[in-house]
C-alpha cells in the first residue's frame, strides 16, 4: 500500500446493510495488505430509534455474526482481524448501551450519532430540506450531543464527525465557515482530547457525490489545533470499498500535520505512523 495505512477501523458486513459476509470483507482487507482490519458492526437499535436500511433480523443475526467474529479473529493471520462495534448514541436508553458494550470482548466501540433525540434520522433525505433557522438548531444539537457522547465513556472512537451533511451538504458548509459555529465544534474535540477518545477520520465521504472525507476541513484544523488523535477508517459496506480511496485520505490528513493514526487491539493502544 504506497499510501501507508495499515488500519480500517471502520467496516461493515451483510448483517446490517453491508453487502458481503465478513469472510469476503477480511479477504479484500488482506488483498489491500492491511495490517489491521476491524468489523465493526452496528448495534442493534432500542425503541423508538429505528433504521429502514437495516434487515428486519439483524438481531436474530448479530449474535450469530459476533460469534463468527470471534473464532476468526483467532485464527485470521494477516491482516490481524479486530472486533469492533458501531454503537448507536441513545442517551435516553443508557441501559441498552452498557448491555451492548458488556455483551462481548470488544476491541474497540465506535460512537455514532445517527439520531437527534431518538426521532429525526440525520442521515435520511427525508430529514432534509428545511430551513436555515432549523438547519441550524440541528448541526447545534448535533454537537452538543457529541460531547455528550464522548465526555459518557461509552467509545473508544468519535465516528465520521460531520456525518450530519450527507443529505445537507451545501447548508452544512455554509454553517460550518461560520466561526461562531465552528466554537460550537469545539467542545467536542476537547472533550475527546480530555477522554483520549479518538476522532474518527473515514474515507467515506470521499465516495459521496460530494467528495469530501468526514470530517472536512474546518474540523480536521480544529481538531489538530486542539491535539486529538485520530483513527483512520473506510466505513465499508462491502468488500470493494475496504480500504477504499486510503491513497486520498492518506494525503488529506498529511495536509493538516498528522503523521499517524491510532489503532486499538487487544487492550493495547497501538500508534501507525504512514
Amino acid at each position: 500500500m504506497k499510501q501507508g495505512i495499515v488500519a480500517d477501523a471502520h467496516s461493515h458486513t451483510v448483517v446490517s446493510h453491508g453487502k458481503d459476509a465478513p469472510e469476503a470483507m477480511i479477504e479484500a482487507a488482506a488483498a489491500a495488505g492491511l495490517e489491521y482490519f476491524g468489523i465493526s458492526e452496528h448495534s442493534v437499535l432500542p425503541q423508538p430509534y429505528v433504521c429502514r436500511m437495516y434487515r428486519e433480523d439483524m438481531a436474530e443475526w448479530m449474535p450469530l455474526l459476533l460469534d463468527r467474529l470471534e473464532e476468526l479473529r483467532l485464527t485470521a493471520a494477516r491482516p490481524r482481524l479486530l472486533m469492533g462495534i458501531e454503537l448507536d448514541w441513545t442517551p435516553d436508553r443508557p441501559d441498552h448501551m452498557r448491555r451492548t458494550i458488556a455483551s462481548r470482548a470488544f476491541d474497540y466501540v465506535i460512537g455514532s450519532i445517527h439520531h437527534l433525540d431518538g426521532r429525526l434520522s440525520v442521515g435520511s433525505p427525508a430529514s432534509w430540506p428545511c430551513s436555515e433557522a432549523e438547519a441550524d438548531a440541528r448541526f447545534s444539537r448535533y454537537y452538543a450531543l457529541m460531547t455528550d457522547m464522548v465526555s459518557s465513556g461509552v467509545c473508544h472512537i468519535a465516528s465520521h464527525p460531520d456525518f450530519i451533511k450527507l443529505n445537507c451538504f451545501d447548508m452544512f458548509r455554509r454553517w460550518i465557515r461560520q466561526p461562531r459555529n465552528l466554537a460550537r465544534v469545539r467542545p467536542a474535540l476537547e472533550a475527546m482530547k480530555r477522554g483520549g477518545v479518538l476522532m474518527e477520520v473515514s474515507s467515506a465521504g470521499l465516495r459521496q457525490p460530494f467528495a469530501e472525507a468526514y470530517p472536512g476541513p474546518e474540523i480536521m484544523a480544529l481538531a489538530a489545533d486542539v491535539g486529538v488523535e485520530i483513527s483512520l477508517g473506510s466505513d465499508a459496506h462491502s468488500a470493494a470499498d475496504v480500504a477504499g480511496k486510503f491513497d486520498e485520505l492518506a494525503a488529506y490528513v498529511r495536509g493538516f500535520g498528522y503523521t499517524q493514526g491510532v489503532v486499538l487491539a487487544g487492550g493495547e493502544r497501538l500508534t501507525l505512523p504512514f
